[in-house]
């Protein structure tokens, strides 16, 4: 029980440290919407607005709490601005549990799932090859025997990143020759998961964001050959967004979500931006469960993604 406490704090740290830029400024414009006022008005409802669209949580999402914000005070007549950072709080709780689906957990590995299946696309530069490298860390931690597939061969860079998050994670991998066919790697990855009767199988794929009929025809086939060997592959497709990049990845979330069934979101760099509102954003637009946030470099800081405490650290000391 002690040690399960320990990372239990240990985990609220990190979150709390990662969130750090985007509290920030995110509770500094909202200090600034409400100076001087001694009740929520429409002139702080629209500063509020004003901070949320920097804060990068995105003009959909944001109609949405100010609309709840604006039923709150038409409700609660007259509200004073130190209950403001507590209702808003309270609403976009509300909103990602009601827009967002069932609370995100880890993988789940079927007992009757020999390799389990995970297929893991996004652009270059987001955090791909480190988030597959820290979830094989998770996976191997919890007992399971993992397998690494490198088919992102058309950047020799990515094969080399990849083979290095095996060693460091201790598991092994698949690769084949720079600009092989990453349908060819994708069978002989899966094929090599059932003869070594590995748990879970995470295969990288290339990061390009070409047209969508490209990217959708390229998904497809890797995913076609995958079921020569196990029909029911994959059997998650893993989205990586970089959240520094704002609502540039709320962009590319629906240029993979239109090429390709994506089953689950993992946020990375979110210690390094003060645009953390994206992963709000994300959340309530795509439906998709936000499965990880990446709250810095080491190899344990891949947080499952959990609403309440994610929401809970962001006004943490507000």
């Amino acid at each position: 029980m002690a040690l399960f406490k320990f990372f239990s704090k240990e985990k609220k740290e990190d979150l709390n440290k990662g969130l750090e830029k985007t509290k920030e400024g995110f509770f500094s414009r909202i200090a600034k919407a409400v100076a001087g006022k001694s009740k929520v008005d429409d002139e702080a409802l629209d500063d509020v607005e004003d901070a949320l669209i920097a804060s990068d949580v995105g003009v959909d999402t944001t109609v949405k709490i100010i609309k709840r914000l604006e039923d709150r005070v038409a409700r609660d007549k007259y509200l004073n601005t130190s209950d403001l950072n507590r209702i808003l709080k309270e609403e976009i709780i509300q909103l990602l549990g009601e827009n967002s689906g069932e609370e995100a957990q880890d993988f789940i590995i079927p007992e009757d799932k020999h390799p389990f299946v995970i297929m893991v696309v996004g652009v270059n530069g987001v955090g791909k090859t480190t988030t597959i490298g820290k979830l094989a860390h998770q996976f191997k931690q919890r007992g399971k025997n993992v397998l690494l597939g490198a088919a992102d061969t058309f950047r020799a860079a990515a094969v080399d990143q990849l083979v290095i998050w095996s060693d460091r994670a201790g598991v092994p991998i698949i690769k084949h020759v720079s600009g092989a066919d990453p349908a060819a790697v994708a069978f002989d990855t899966v094929q090599s998961g059932v003869s070594r009767n590995s748990n879970v199988v995470i295969l990288d794929t290339a990061g390009r964001l070409h047209n969508k009929v490209n990217l959708m025809n390229e998904l497809t086939k890797i995913k076609r050959v995958m079921q020569k060997v196990l029909p029911d592959a994959p059997h998650e497709v893993l989205l990586v967004l970089d959240a520094s990049t704002g609502q540039n990845a709320i962009e590319q979330a629906k240029q993979f979500t239109a090429a390709t069934d994506v089953t689950a979101i993992a946020l990375t760099k979110l210690d390094g931006t003060a645009k953390g509102g994206v992963v709000i954003g994300i959340a309530d637009i795509f439906k998709i469960p936000v499965k990880y946030i990446g709250v810095g470099e080491k190899i344990h800081q891949l947080q499952v993604f959990n609403k309440k405490e994610f929401v809970d650290s962001l006004f943490e000391g507000s």
